[in-house]
């Protein structure tokens, strides 16, 4: 097996609780069958919170569904063409698009962004951080871009829900 090598010039101590805490995972790993699937047929697209475990808000587990995660849940060109992988290459046949109460992409606009790596002399004017001043609309917006899409299958079935952080319910969207 290999061994993680450290880079020259790189701290690794920056990692070490989890490469620790792999050792102990690896001990007791039991997935080495899964093929790469979606075994329930579902790509979820969802934000980076980490307050969200979105195998765990559908009672799903390793291997049963294709986990998008990005800042706000967006619909993004790069979600887009790994919902076309998923969909063609990975047993995908129904999309959830799941964005949550109190996401920081909500609280803030892309100006504030720039202007605030700005004050880091980072210049961010090339990106757009897709940041959601109405968290409702982006949802629709973004439901409405896969259904559409001549990408992906007319029959694809797409929904979304908003995931309360505070309650772990979900409140369905209709387009």
């Amino acid at each position: 097996m290999r061994r993680f090598r450290r880079p020259k010039g790189v701290h690794v101590s920056a990692f070490d609780d989890l490469l620790a805490a792999n050792e102990e995972f690896s001990t007791t790993f039991t997935d080495a069958a899964l093929t790469g699937k979606a075994a329930r047929g579902l790509a979820v697209v969802t934000c980076m919170d980490s307050r969200i475990d979105p195998l765990g808000v559908f009672g799903l587990k390793a291997g049963d569904a294709k986990i998008l995660r990005n800042a706000g849940a967006r619909v993004t060109d790069d979600v887009l063409r790994t919902l076309v992988l998923a969909v063609y290459l990975l047993g995908v046949n129904r999309v959830l698009v799941m964005p949550h109460t109190d996401c920081g992409m909500s609280k803030s606009t892309d100006d504030d962004v720039h202007k605030l790596a700005a004050q880091h002399g980072v210049d961010t004017r090339s990106l757009d951080f897709h940041t959601v001043p109405d968290q409702d609309a982006a949802l629709r917006h973004d439901l409405t871009r896969i259904r559409t899409s001549p990408f992906l299958p007319p029959n694809l079935a797409v929904g979304g829900a908003i995931y309360d952080v505070r309650t772990g319910k979900l409140m369905p969207v209709e387009v």
